[in-house]
Formats: structure tokens, sequence, C-alpha cells
């Protein structure tokens, strides 16, 4: 039997990786942009999951990585994958891919 993370590996194509993890995208936004965020995407998850234990933690880090990623191309712009990390590393991590992530919560009342 695998764990979650072992079938996280075995993804391929960008629309796997979100739904994997029940995340609605934009077709459109993904067949434009789908290079540019899987390489963000790759960076982002290369740098943390090196500091990150257990099995939830790293299916937590790699999906809210995805979750910023696509919100940050669906809001029009794409930052480097240190900014990304550093939300996540000072604990920043509430909020859904539309809004701002803050310590309580995002700035869209998620």
């Amino acid at each position: 039997m695998s764990t979650k993370v072992e079938d996280f590996y075995e993804l391929t194509d960008a629309e796997d990786y979100f739904n994997f993890f029940d995340i609605e995208f934009d077709q459109a936004l993904v067949n434009v942009k789908r290079f540019h965020m899987m390489k963000e995407y790759g960076t982002l998850i290369r740098k943390g999951l090196a500091n990150i234990e257990g099995e939830d933690k790293v299916m937590e880090f790699l999906k809210f990585s995805l979750l910023r990623v696509y919100g940050d191309y669906v809001n029009g712009h794409a930052p480097s994958a240190a900014d990304v990390w550093n939300m996540y590393e000072t604990g920043k991590l509430n909020g859904c891919s539309s809004c701002s992530p803050s310590p309580t919560g995002g700035s869209c009342g998620c």
C-alpha cells in the first residue's frame, strides 16, 4: 500500500496535482500558465520539503504551496518561491487561494 506522498510523486500533469488535492482550477489559466506554475511549484517544494517532517505536514505543505502558486497566477502575478516559502515559514498559512493569508485567517473571511 502506498503512502499519500508516494502517490503525489506519481503525478505527471498540472491537472493531476489539482485533482489530487481536490482544488478547483480554471482550465484556461492552467493551459496558458502551466509551465510557469509548475516550475514555480517545483522550486517552492524543493526548497521547503527539506525542513518538514511527517507525512501530514508534508501533504499540508504540498497543498498549501500549490494553492499559493495558483492563487498568485489567478491574481495576475507570480512571486518568487522565496517569497511564498517565507509565508509558510512564518506560519501565515491560513487563507484560501483567493485571499491574503494571515495568522488569524484570510482577508476574505475564509
